[in-house]
C-alpha cells in the first residue's frame, strides 16, 4: 500500500469465496475470515481511493481443482445441479476476472464483490 500510495495508482484484489458472501452451515470459521476479505477490500477502497488506489474482492463458487475433484462423484454432482450453468468453474475463470480487476479496463471499479460462480445461489 505504501508503493501504491506513493504513485497514486494501484489495485488491490482480495481473493474471498462465496461461502464468505453467503454463509454455509459447517463452515462458520471459514465464512468469516473470507468475509473479512471482503470488508477489508471494501474498506480500504474507501480509505485510499482519493489516492487513485482501487481495492476489489473475487469471490469463487465451485472451481474444478484437485481438491474438489477428490470430492466424491454424488458430492460434486450436488454441486452442479445448484449451479445454473449446469458446470463447475475452471481457474481461467477466476484468472480472467483478476486480470480485468488488475488493468486499466476496470478503472473506475472499487470496492466491489465479484462472484465468479455460475450463477450458483448457495
Amino acid at each position: 500500500l505504501p508503493i501504491m500510495m506513493r504513485q497514486r495508482s494501484g489495485s488491490i484484489i482480495n481473493m474471498a469465496s462465496v461461502v464468505g458472501v453467503h454463509g454455509n452451515a459447517g463452515q462458520s470459521n471459514y465464512a468469516a475470515s473470507k468475509a473479512g476479505l471482503i470488508a477489508l477490500a471494501k474498506s480500504i477502497a474507501q480509505e485510499v481511493g482519493s489516492r487513485g488506489i482501487r481495492a476489489n474482492a473475487i469471490a469463487p463458487g465451485f472451481i474444478e481443482t484437485a481438491m474438489t475433484a477428490a470430492l466424491p462423484d454424488n458430492v460434486r454432482a450436488e454441486w452442479v445441479q445448484k449451479i445454473p450453468l449446469r458446470r463447475g468453474g475452471k481457474p481461467e475463470d477466476i484468472a480472467d476476472v483478476a486480470t480485468f480487476l488488475a488493468s486499466d479496463m476496470s478503472s473506475y471499479v472499487t470496492g466491489q464483490v465479484i462472484q465468479v460462480d455460475g450463477g450458483m445461489n448457495m
